[in-house]
């Protein structure tokens, strides 16, 4: 039995934070020449009450009003985020509360970042190809503008807030078609929040603002992001991948009809389109106007080029999240 993708619904806090925003709050910025290289306009941001939960339960919402006979129908809710609203427990479980779903609905978390929807995609192909479930809700949300410190120009520029619900059910035609995942565990400090968890607990000390070299100032208690070698591993290491997921099921860049990459930034998207050689009319963004939503960005992506008439039904399509673990992952999609 495969699997596909039924349809995807998501949500975007009223908030935005444009450039001018930032420029005015941080002077020193050379924010046209950061816009060039990040490719931001503006980005949606959380309010200090609104978790990446409450973006969730938005999204599930939406996809249920447009689909009010899926809510009987629910095997099992997938949550990949990296913004908890807890310690313990986890996100899945205080959704599948606030959807007043029934006891016999399995619910689970997953910490991943910009490589979760694949993932995701992985896990929900293996649960449903095995007779597990028919219908999965897999929930894509993170809020990462409550990790980022307001003067660090690499990581305020780029990120910002969402949440996706992808609805995948059993199918005799179309659906995935592959899936490769991938780790380097090696690298799990290129992308990091040092403190805050068991290993270094939050103290006086890791609150402190600390400048670096570049002028981004952070908080141990803060994303550092090594932005050169994060884009040395997305540089070396995605294309590689997607060319082997094509070649092994005998495709070419020509029989994708639609590649949809993690939104990272301005730059990894054009380098990933001219190491590939992938025409601009088949790379989908929407980069500008919505920032890096982590694993949100290519489910939110995806839902804008069909609601756009850029794919359709029976498509191919190409998607390739990648980031902190470090991990990257592709997969093809009929849809």
């Amino acid at each position: 039995m495969g699997v596909t993708i039924q349809d995807i619904a998501y949500y975007l806090p009223e908030h935005t934070v444009g450039n001018d925003t930032l420029k005015n709050e941080n002077p020193t910025w050379e924010i046209d020449l950061l816009m060039k290289r990040v490719g931001v306009r503006q980005r949606h941001i959380a309010t200090s009450s609104e978790t990446a939960l409450d973006l969730a339960f938005r999204a599930c919402e939406k996809l249920l009003k447009q689909h009010p006979e899926l809510k009987s129908s629910i095997d099992g809710i997938i949550f990949c985020t990296q913004s908890e609203d807890y310690i313990m427990p986890s996100n899945a479980y205080i959704l599948h509360k606030k959807l007043d779903l029934p006891e016999n609905v399995f619910a689970f978390d997953i910490n991943l970042a910009c490589s979760g929807f694949v993932y995701g995609l992985f896990l929900g192909r293996g649960l449903i190809s095995a007779g597990s479930a028919k219908n999965i809700l897999l929930v894509n949300a993170d809020t990462y503008s409550k990790y980022i410190n307001g003067q660090d120009r690499s990581a305020r520029m780029l990120f910002g807030d969402g949440a996706a619900v992808t609805w995948l059910i059993e199918s005799p035609t179309g659906g995935i078609v592959d899936i490769a995942v991938a780790t380097a565990g090696a690298h799990y400090d290129a992308f990091i929040i040092p403190a805050g968890g068991c290993r270094m607990p939050r103290s006086a000390e890791t609150g402190i603002p600390q400048k670096d070299k570049s002028g981004s100032v952070r908080t141990m208690e803060n994303i550092h992001m090594d932005g050169a070698r994060v884009l040395s591993f997305v540089n070396s290491k995605v294309p590689v991948q997607v060319r082997e997921v094509l070649e092994r099921n005998a495709m070419s860049v020509d029989d994708i009809d639609m590649f949809v990459f993690h939104q990272a930034s301005r730059v990894v998207l054009d380098y990933l389109k001219s190491a590939l050689q992938i025409p601009d009319h088949k790379s989908y963004e929407n980069l500008e106007d919505i920032g890096n939503t982590v694993s949100a960005s290519i489910p939110i992506a995806l839902k804008d080029a069909m609601d756009a008439g850029k794919v359709a039904r029976g498509n191919k399509i190409l998607v390739s999240g990648f980031g902190v673990g470090l991990s990257w992952a592709t997969a093809i999609i009929k849809l």
